[in-house]
């Protein structure tokens, strides 16, 4: 099994293009500002979730590689705030990036709450 089988690292994967596509009509002076910040924090979710799979036979490894991938999501969810705030992208398309942030969130911690499902010893 690869860590792209993982419901948590497909959702991520495809929440952190949906923030690269949006990202792209942030104005240019934000391009090593927000839209660094939210585009990194959308990728390193799916990073640290591949690298917890990794690390699955250490439980402790596990757990802290998803606690990972849990603060980079919540992480992007405060940048689509700003987003929001900013006016950069409007109120339907932060609440839905929201809600899929917050699924994602859900699944990570499910995997850390129940390693064992996932290999972990």
């Amino acid at each position: 099994m690869s860590f792209k089988t993982l419901l948590a690292y497909q959702k991520g994967f495809e929440l952190a293009m949906e923030v690269f596509q949006v990202s792209k009509d942030f104005p240019s002076h934000e391009q090593f500002a927000l839209t660094s910040l939210v585009v990194r924090s959308s990728r390193a979710v799916c990073s640290a979730i591949a690298e917890a799979y990794r690390k699955r036979q250490y439980i402790k490894h596990f757990r802290s590689k998803l606690s990972d991938a849990d603060s980079e999501n919540s992480e992007t969810q405060l940048w689509i705030d700003f987003a929001l705030a900013c006016k950069y992208i409007d109120q339907e398309k932060a609440i839905e990036l929201e809600n899929k942030s917050k699924e994602i969130g859900k699944l990570i911690n499910y995997m850390i709450n129940n390693p064992e499902r996932f290999g972990s010893k």
